[in-house]
């Protein structure tokens, strides 16, 4: 298991680099204020008029980063700082939203396979840790001269059920660089941010990507990391 815990420790420190950076984008970018005075809020309703989206709304919701779009009810969720704030990271991140707003209406196929893997995800995220680890119990006291592998079915469900998580992380990889190439192609061609703004912009949504990056390659990392541990009990 030291192999694993070595990898848990790379990744949270990738991620943590990752996040910090991310973070001190924001603050930086937070000071650059829009010329045209929009709010995060502004900015998102005009998007969606552009790209002729009328039935989703742009609302608050408490919280840092918990920004996000809800293709159930239709709901661009900006959090408090970026939907009144005027700056250049409240603009990367109201657009980078509307972005999955444009993604749904046009029917982007990544994002609705994304959808249809959310139930999976859920199951097998809440159960994996526990099934991995039972599935180790049961190989460990399983093992006989006749059997030197010992019984590896629970394993390899686990094994499987994790592997639906990694695939979930690469799929939104595309979800996310999509919907942040839309925001900035329609910030840019609108002339809603100047030359400068944009800059901070495209930082931002750089950095903010890494994140999603950053979370599959740990993923793949441990999921590679189980299947070797269950294709090597099943070799010995």
């Amino acid at each position: 298991m030291s192999g694993y815990y070595l990898i848990i420790g790379i990744s949270m420190l990738v991620s943590w680099f990752v996040s910090s950076r991310l973070k001190s984008k924001f603050e930086f970018y937070s000071n650059v204020h829009l010329r045209n005075g929009m709010s995060g809020k502004e900015v998102a309703e005009k998007m969606l008029r552009d790209n002729g989206i009328n039935d989703v709304q742009v609302i608050s919701v408490p919280g840092q980063l918990t920004d996000h779009y809800n293709p159930a009810n239709k709901t661009v969720n900006l959090s408090e700082g970026v939907y009144m704030q005027r700056n250049a990271a409240a603009a990367a991140v109201a657009a980078h939203e509307c972005g999955h707003a444009v993604q749904h209406a046009v029917g982007y196929s990544m994002l609705q396979l994304r959808s249809k893997l959310v139930p999976v995800v859920q199951i097998s995220s809440n159960l994996m840790q526990f099934v991995l680890i039972a599935g180790i119990g049961i190989m460990a006291a399983t093992r006989s001269i006749e059997n030197p592998t010992g019984n590896t079915i629970v394993l390899a469900i686990g094994v499987i059920m994790f592997a639906f998580t990694t695939i979930f992380a690469f799929v939104t990889l595309p979800v996310e660089y999509d919907a942040s190439n839309r925001a900035m192609k329609w910030l840019k061609d609108t002339n809603t941010v100047t030359a400068d703004e944009f800059v901070g912009v495209q930082d931002s949504l750089k950095w903010a990507a890494r994140t999603y990056l950053v979370a599959a390659l740990g993923s793949l990392a441990q999921l590679l990391y189980w299947a070797s541990m269950l294709m090597g009990s099943r070799r010995s």
